[in-house]
């Protein structure tokens, strides 16, 4: 589980973690990973942590390493670690940040999934969830690097299920606008306004992702593959339900300050914005 030391993937940690699985969490802060394995051992859960930048190959290589050592098995994978950077127009994108993007949202995952195939899933099987966006069905304010590079991470997806199949199922979680630490800037102070243009009346919350993720390494998705589940609270069908005003989030998107919150670095995998 990249990203996994809060938001997003520390629930869907904590929900593979209640049903019975060994976990392995990844984050840049060796304090977040050890607080999360500390959370994750006393809710229960066979807990390792790993702390580094999915950026990094050899982190990679050493967090895989970690999983077989303490497991001797890696089941399941979670593409779960993402940056938004560089925000801002594409414009004015800074081209080494853009491949950084790239490295970060594209390329681990990839090395990842080798990863896994070579140690354990070539032979045994498993199952992967790649953690993309809502927003790579449109267009958005701010976040076109973001969007891009996750839109990039679904064509892998299609690609890794046809190419690892039948042993392995690749499938993608695309989420909507969540409640964690990192898209606040955006909530924040327009929940109630977001919420009322979506057909489900809410903004999402870490389990409601954390459930979709889990279904799908689980047996009842067992003849699912190349799949990319929306868990948007219906941001795509809005209009249908007959919300006509402007979309929300565009507009946080293009007055707030991330600034003001959680500056939009390497996140946790827990910035997932319709529009992206």
């Amino acid at each position: 589980m990249t990203g996994g030391t809060r938001g997003i993937g520390l629930a869907v940690a904590h929900r593979l973690g209640a049903a019975g699985a060994g976990v392995c969490v990844t984050g840049r802060d060796p304090e977040g990973v050890r607080l999360a394995v500390d959370e994750l051992t006393k809710s229960g859960t066979r807990a390792t942590g790993c702390a580094g930048d999915v950026a990094d190959p050899a982190h990679l290589i050493a967090s895989a390493q970690q999983v077989m050592d303490e497991f001797g098995r890696i089941d399941i994978l979670v593409n779960n670690a993402a940056t938004n950077q560089p925000y801002g127009p594409l414009m004015e994108a800074d081209p080494d940040r853009w491949t950084t993007a790239f490295a970060t949202n594209v390329e681990a995952p990839l090395r990842l999934v080798q990863l896994a195939w070579r140690a354990w899933m070539r032979e045994h099987g498993g199952a992967v969830v790649n953690i993309s966006t809502e927003g790579t069905g449109h267009v958005g304010p701010n976040v076109g690097a973001y969007g891009t590079s996750k839109a990039a991470l679904l064509h892998l997806t299609s690609q890794l299920a046809g190419e690892l199949a039948p042993r392995v199922r690749v499938n993608a979680v695309s989420p909507g606008l969540v409640r964690t630490e990192m898209a606040r800037f955006v909530w924040e102070g327009a929940e109630q306004r977001i919420a009322d243009g979506l057909p489900l009346g809410r903004i999402g919350e870490p389990d409601d992702i954390a459930e979709a993720v889990f279904w799908l390494v689980s047996d009842a998705a067992r003849w699912v593959t190349g799949a990319d589940l929306l868990v948007d609270g219906g941001t795509r069908v809005r209009a249908a339900a007959g919300t006509t005003a402007g979309y929300a989030v565009h507009e946080q998107l293009r007055v707030a300050d991330p600034q003001q919150t959680a500056e939009p670095q390497k996140a946790s995998g827990d910035y997932h914005l319709p529009g992206a």
